[in-house]
């Protein structure tokens, strides 16, 4: 089963380019997005690849956050949200059951600039990291999507002059090592051990080009799958948007 992963910073932007035709040739069994910023009736028009069915969760704010899942594979069921009213807003999360395992999709709040939203940032990392705990009770469960942190510093390629930044803090680094404390499994680190690679550059000085990103999209499994993870990677030929999309096989 193949799932990819991808922060299209704007999905009305992404389909003046080449998404549908990447979207069409990769032809994943589900394909999660995020950052949207659009609502279904802003794209109802679109003609997207046969054999999907799309399940949104937009905003209430027009042209921010917004997640979206398509899906090949019929789910069992289909939520918005964690479950708790403060995070119920800004669409930052889809959860499609299937019949061995719940996917996440998810995209984690920015702390932003000068960290002004750092305290809500806490808060959700808990609240999301209890949601899933509770998921896992039921069956076990892939998370993916912009998780907003360089986990290590082997995830971004300027450590030494991030730190503190808004996505390398230390509250966020420790929000991450809740997950794996938890059990869950950082997927691609199964695969490729070694630096270099990245799913987000800044548009600022050609930093796509040289290579200087971060590492802030993932996809993550409870630690019973990992006996079923046959690939992971990161697709950074791929362009349209500031991140790239992350992917996952599952036997």
């Amino acid at each position: 089963m193949k799932l990819v992963s991808w922060n299209v910073n704007g999905l009305r932007a992404v389909l003046k380019k080449d998404f549908l035709d990447y979207f069409t040739a990769t032809s994943p069994d589900v394909l999660c997005l995020q950052e949207t910023k659009c609502h279904p009736g802003d794209v109802a028009q679109v003609e997207w690849p046969a054999g999907y069915t799309a399940y949104f969760s937009a905003a209430v704010k027009k042209g921010y956050s917004g997640t979206v899942v398509f899906t090949k594979r019929p789910p069992l069921s289909v939520r918005e949200g964690i479950e708790i009213e403060e995070h119920s807003l800004e669409g930052r999360a889809l959860t499609v059951e299937f019949e061995d395992f719940y996917l996440v999709n998810v995209y984690v709040p920015n702390a932003q600039h000068e960290l002004r939203r750092l305290d809500y940032r806490q808060r959700w990392d808990v609240d999301f990291c209890t949601y899933l705990q509770t998921l896992e009770k039921s069956k076990p469960v892939v998370f993916c999507g912009d998780l907003n942190v360089a986990h290590k510093e082997i995830d971004l390629a300027r450590p030494k002059a991030n730190v503190g930044n808004p996505g390398f803090t230390i509250e966020e680094r420790a929000g991450f090592d809740r997950f794996i404390t938890a059990g869950f499994v950082d997927t691609f680190r199964e695969f490729e051990p070694g630096p270099g690679h990245y799913s987000w550059w800044t548009y600022r000085a050609g930093a796509r080009g040289r290579n200087i990103g971060w590492r802030i999209d993932y996809f993550m499994t409870s630690a019973a799958l990992r006996p079923r993870l046959k690939n992971a990677w990161i697709s950074p030929e791929v362009m349209g948007s500031d991140h790239c999309p992350v992917g996952l096989e599952l036997s």
